[in-house]
């Protein structure tokens, strides 16, 4: 389902709904960060998604990365939590939610990479490269934080 975000935009339409959302740092061991290219918007992000009914974030975050990138992680800490009301997010159904995502860390554990529905390119990515991909700025936030390793972000 293709997607709209805005940030900071007095023309974003108004948000009406709000979904638990996860994404996940992951980390090769040569320090490499593990990015998607979205299917929906052709940006690069973290993989991540909605959390279901029944899951714990730490589950809805493993499934996710599994789904989207078939690398089975460990989680190891959170990132941050970013809830900013002025990014919202228009899908073509009509649904405009706003941002409510909880960043974790993670390390590969099993699996080899491929795509999914949902991701069109999956690779491991040097972080002297990040810069140089099409990222929304909100996605960028949270990879910049949670290759900081700092103190989660509450925001």
């Amino acid at each position: 389902m293709p997607k709209t975000d805005y940030l900071d935009d007095p023309h974003a339409p108004k948000a009406n709904s709000l979904v638990v959302a996860v994404a996940v740092v992951v980390r090769d061991e040569t320090e490499r960060v593990l990015l998607i290219r979205r299917s929906d918007n052709n940006f690069w992000a973290l993989p991540g998604g909605a959390q279901e009914l029944g899951e714990t974030v730490s589950q809805a975050a493993v499934r996710e990365v599994e789904e989207e990138t078939g690398l089975r992680v460990r989680i190891t800490g959170i990132s941050g939590v970013y809830s900013d009301p002025r990014h919202v997010i228009a899908y073509d159904d009509g649904e405009v939610r706003q941002e409510f995502s909880i960043c974790l860390r993670g390390q590969p554990d099993a699996g080899s990479l491929r795509t999914s529905a949902e991701s069109v390119e999956v690779r491991w990515v040097p972080t002297t490269e990040l810069a140089s991909l099409p990222m929304h700025p909100s996605m960028a936030l949270r990879v910049q934080h949670g290759l900081e390793g700092r103190e989660p972000y509450i925001g």
